[in-house]
């Protein structure tokens, strides 16, 4: 069990979390999640010790192992295997025992002991967690120093989970993570046998992996049952309610206020004037509701479009090192309102697929026909890093719009989403997510035909992403997009391609179906894109685009009746659920019985009607899901 008191906790001087309180039960898979910059990192720190609160406690019993991702990556000269099962401390601590260990006893404790904690098993479990987050045998031989930083992070992840601490801390896993590693991961938490605690943005994640939400909000700690999408309605409920008791309690005030500042100066009505003042001192203000808007995202529509096929590939080879292609022989064509996912593990070549179509990287062999004005915006995260670390926003706009008033500049930066406080904030002080819509924003700036998005969303938070979703949606050209968010994926794209075994391939199933082909142990590269479900790219589209989502519109059109009902009944069934318990309430009370027993009798009555109501909505409720599941399964 996690036990958090009257925590209070600051960062250099800025006050973070403000006398809350949480206990986590022992097995909880949580999600923490708030805005960026709300302090769930800080949170950690304090967890973990490595931060002392101003007021406060944090205690877990005797004995609990804490796990965390180291800060810094391994970049020694063991191999990887090598370095996950140093993780486990104690087996190894056992282990260099039992060699020097003289006393029988000692060593029968000893060796029971490791047979608890499955030492036998230990390399084929570290083998199986270095695996699933992408490193072939080969590559777990391979020592750590022969990584790049991303990579290194995943073997610290690795660790971390191979260690199997009491309490798992997880900061954002994700960031460093391909679409096939979350998947891997996600299922990995869904399964741990002890207590997780998860920082994350992504809302597959927090709606598959865990079981209940931990809202950093105001500074204060607040517990929800259930993944982030019954979090986000039970969330919405309670601002709706607490917004109406803010109305009623403000005209309850001014009422009072308009009273005594009528009859205060009357003999007759001074006593209850006297009276109502008392009130008004009593009745406390409510929480405030502070919801911070989030600036949407805005891509501007290019201003003429090219025609289909705005890119062609014949026999086309790409690479870094002459004759030595990354991919090769793509014959494919990306039309005006393609929107693409590239799916496939990192260092399969989705990055190198993303550079060819941008123009960062030439093609080795075969044929590339771009379509005459054709316009490209390309965005990747390690771009971020190229950002003029002293200079401003406005001063990065400037360099591309030089003739421009500065009026129109600091508009342009505005449509970007930073606001008005941060237009002339240096670049090196800007949050991450900031940078991201700077870079975003610079990428975009003359109206591309085109985007290609290499995971745009590791410094956004669940509300910038959803916004950059709409963006998409808004988005009248092509987009290709690389990501590991699968809402995103989901959200807004039409077509998914799979990178890997040198070559691109259509993959014909969905999300679903590509999680399940990567849980059952193939790869994408490793067998995946040739496995089934996949096929070569074919230079000529079977459907047009505008046709597709013709009838996907028609489609959802005559689904809408169907969707309003299940909708009535959902909110009907909440509000019996919502009357059952005030039942209950009334029902708990011992004095009821003797007091008043023919009123508890019809309460109990009324109860037993409202559960029945409920139970037949349910059914009604179910009945109408799984009609609406079918229909959609069967498009």
């Amino acid at each position: 069990m996690l036990q958090i008191t009257d925590l209070t906790a600051r960062v250099a001087g800025r006050l973070l979390i403000d006398h809350a309180s949480l206990t986590l039960p022992a097995g909880t898979k949580a999600g923490l999640v708030g805005r960026n910059g709300a302090g769930k990192s800080t949170l950690f720190r304090v967890i973990t010790g490595d931060l002392a609160p101003e007021t406060g406690s944090v205690s877990f019993p005797k004995n609990t192992r804490l796990g965390q991702v180291a800060q810094e990556a391994p970049g020694t000269e063991e191999s990887l295997i090598e370095i996950v099962l140093k993780a486990d401390t104690e087996r190894l601590a056992l282990l260099e025992e039992a060699e020097t260990a003289s006393d029988p006893t000692r060593i029968a404790d000893i060796h029971m002991r490791l047979a608890d904690i499955e030492s036998h098993s230990a390399e084929a479990r570290a083998s199986s967690i270095l695996s699933g987050l992408g490193f072939d045998m080969a590559a777990q031989a391979r020592p750590a120093s022969s990584f790049s930083g991303g990579w290194r992070m995943r073997v610290a992840l690795a660790a971390v989970l191979f260690s199997r601490p009491d309490l798992l801390l997880l900061d954002e896993p994700t960031n460093y993570l391909d679409l096939e590693g979350t998947l891997w991961l996600e299922n990995f938490v869904q399964r741990y046998p002890y207590t997780v605690l998860v920082i994350s943005h992504d809302r597959d994640v927090l709606n598959n992996a865990v079981s209940s939400i931990v809202h950093l909000d105001q500074k204060k700690l607040n517990f929800y049952r259930g993944d982030y999408d019954q979090f986000a309605r039970q969330r919405a409920e309670k601002l709706e309610l607490l917004q109406k008791s803010i109305a009623k309690q403000d005209a309850q005030r001014k009422h009072m206020e308009a009273f005594v500042e009528r009859f205060r100066a009357k003999a007759s009505k001074a006593r209850q004037a006297q009276s109502r003042l008392k009130a008004l001192e009593k009745m406390g203000p409510l929480q405030s509701i502070v919801e911070e808007s989030v600036t949407p995202f805005s891509f501007p529509a290019p201003e003429k479009q090219p025609a289909s096929p705005i890119i062609r590939m014949e026999k086309v080879s790409v690479g870094y090192q002459p004759g030595r292609p990354i991919l090769k022989n793509l014959d494919l064509r990306i039309d005006t309102d393609d929107r693409i996912a590239l799916l496939g593990q990192n260092g399969n070549g989705k990055s190198t697929f993303a550079k060819l179509l941008a123009e960062r990287l030439g093609a080795e062999t075969g044929a590339i026909t771009r379509a005459p004005g054709l316009k490209i915006a390309f965005f990747a995260q390690h771009q971020i890093d190229d950002l003029r670390p002293a200079e401003s926003a406005v001063q990065h706009v400037r360099r591309q719009m030089p003739d421009a008033p500065e009026a129109k500049v600091r508009a342009r930066v505005a449509q970007m989403g930073l606001p008005t406080v941060k237009m002339d904030t240096a670049a090196e002080k800007l949050s991450g997510g900031e940078k991201a819509r700077l870079l975003m924003g610079l990428a975009t700036l003359d109206a591309p035909n085109l985007l290609i998005l290499d995971e745009p969303t590791n410094h956004l938070d669940i509300e910038a992403r959803e916004s950059l979703v709409h963006a998409l949606n808004d988005f009248p050209g092509a987009v290709i997009l690389i990501s590991h968010d699968r809402h995103m994926v989901e959200a807004t794209m039409d077509r998914l391609w799979i990178v890997g075994e040198g070559t691109v391939s259509r993959y014909d199933g969905d999300l679903e179906d590509y999680k399940k082909l990567i849980l059952s142990g193939a790869r994408s590269g490793g067998g995946a894109a040739g496995g089934a479900g996949t096929e070569p790219v074919e230079a000529e589209p079977q459907v047009s685009k505008v046709d597709q989502r013709r009838q996907a519109a028609e489609r959802r059109e005559a689904l809408k009746p169907l969707k309003k009902k299940i909708s009535q009944l959902e909110i009907q069934i909440s509000r019996l659920q919502k009357t059952l318990a005030e039942f209950d309430q009334k029902l708990a009370d011992p004095a009821l019985y003797t007091k008043e027993p023919a009123k508890a009798s019809a309460l109990a009555k009324q109860r037993a009607d409202a559960a029945k109501t409920l139970e037949s909505c349910e059914e009604d409720w179910l009945a109408l899901t799984e009609e609406h599941d079918s229909a959609m399964a069967a498009e």
